[in-house]
């Protein structure tokens, strides 16, 4: 059974930085994809950003292309999300999840605001406040 453990989140003023955390154990095969999502208080969860496994492909959401950088670390089985020049909007709990669909089979599905993954962590909260 996939376990993701997400750390990192806290409090951080505009235009500040965080790097969030996501820690897998359990079996997480090359054909699995990595993707972090958020939930803002009283909005719907979206997605944020994701990654193939096998690759290292990346996808960004328009609101944070530029500013966020999703990246792996095979050898750790954890992937990170470095989140710099942060807003007050960027302000949600931040969730990783696995799929074993492919990259470009998640991207298309986000396109249709389809979010189901196979596995999720529990979160970590992100608060960007001055």
């Amino acid at each position: 059974q996939v376990q993701l453990v997400e750390s990192g989140g806290g409090l951080v003023r505009p235009g500040g930085s965080l790097r969030l955390s996501c820690a897998a154990s359990g079996f997480i095969s090359t054909d699995y994809t990595i993707g972090w999502f958020r939930q803002a208080p009283g909005k719907a969860r979206e997605g944020v950003s994701c990654i193939s496994w096998r690759n290292g492909s990346t996808y960004y959401v328009d609101s944070v292309k530029g500013r966020f950088t999703i990246s792996r670390d095979n050898a750790k089985n954890t992937v990170y999300l470095q989140m710099n020049s942060l807003k007050p909007e960027d302000t949600a709990v931040y969730y990783c999840a696995a799929d074993r669909g492919s990259l470009s089979t998640i991207r298309s599905l986000w396109g249709y605001g389809a979010y189901g993954m196979d596995h999720w962590g529990k979160g970590t909260l992100v608060t960007v406040s001055s």
